[in-house]
């Protein structure tokens, strides 16, 4: 008796756990041409990465992807691009459906975002023998700062910075080159690739904590009400059930962590 009762505890808790059938207004919207067109963006590499044995898209974005729809009931087609700002232009051009960027201002004028499942670390490099140890000391006349172009981090410190330097490359493996020649004084960026770029050269390091947080959401044109609402919803299940956290320990993402539930 006391194993049914547990057991049925147990259903009851998943079923509460458990974003309802899509309505079809939201799925009308999500996927107007019967399948899931979803803009995975290969910049941050935190979230979605190319495998290189094998040639296919992994990684958190992915599996968040095809599990939005299957409970839309619909097939996904990852449209994958490599940088941000591409993913960006692909969902106001309307070749695809939601995707898979960051939270920022500059981009919700034609996005509407979900809150975020999750958040990254976003850090500064610097080269050996900087004189620069803090983040605060930072935004200094003189210092030049390599970002990726319209990148979260990009247009976040476009905003913040008040006297330092921003040299935009068009890739992310651009800015990497950028600090490794050492023609910048900052690398900036999403913590991995911060340090795939200090361990190209010796004595860098990273700067003690992080410049921003990078928020990880979903996002989809605007005028899409009914769609936008689930994925709201969609995005709270998935972090209340532990997708996110379970995800986020399967890739070995040991600088992200699940979003604070949306208020």
């Amino acid at each position: 008796m006391k194993f049914a009762a547990a057991l049925f505890a147990t259903l009851l808790l998943a079923a509460c756990a458990t974003t309802p059938p899509a309505p079809p207004a939201a799925r009308a919207e999500l996927a107007p041409t019967g399948k899931l067109r979803t803009g995975i963006n290969l910049g941050n590499g935190v979230v979605a990465t190319r495998d290189p044995a094998t040639g296919q898209t992994r990684g958190i974005a992915v599996t968040i992807a095809r599990e939005l729809g299957k409970r839309l009931g619909v097939p996904v087609e990852l449209v994958v691009l490599d940088q941000a700002r591409m993913a960006v232009d692909a969902t106001q051009a309307g070749d695809v459906d939601v995707v898979f960027v960051a939270i920022e201002p500059a981009r919700s004028a034609a996005i509407d975002f979900t809150a975020p499942y999750a958040e990254i670390a976003g850090t500064y490099a610097v080269p050996p023998g900087s004189k620069i140890r803090s983040n605060d000391e930072v935004d200094r006349p003189g210092v030049r700062i390599t970002v990726v172009a319209r990148s979260n981090y990009d247009l976040f410190l476009t905003r913040t910075l008040k006297n330092a330097q921003l040299l935009r490359t068009e890739t992310t493996k651009g800015s990497e080159e950028e600090f490794v020649a050492g023609k910048v004084d900052v690398y900036a960026g999403v913590k991995q690739r911060a340090e795939d770029a200090i361990a190209r050269v010796p004595g860098a390091h990273l700067l003690p904590g992080q410049f921003m947080s990078i928020r990880q959401a979903i996002g989809t044109s605007k005028g899409r009400a009914a769609g936008l609402a689930y994925l709201r919803d969609f995005v709270e299940d998935i972090k209340a059930s532990g997708l996110v956290a379970r995800e986020i320990e399967a890739e070995g993402l040991k600088d992200a962590s699940v979003a604070a539930r949306a208020q």
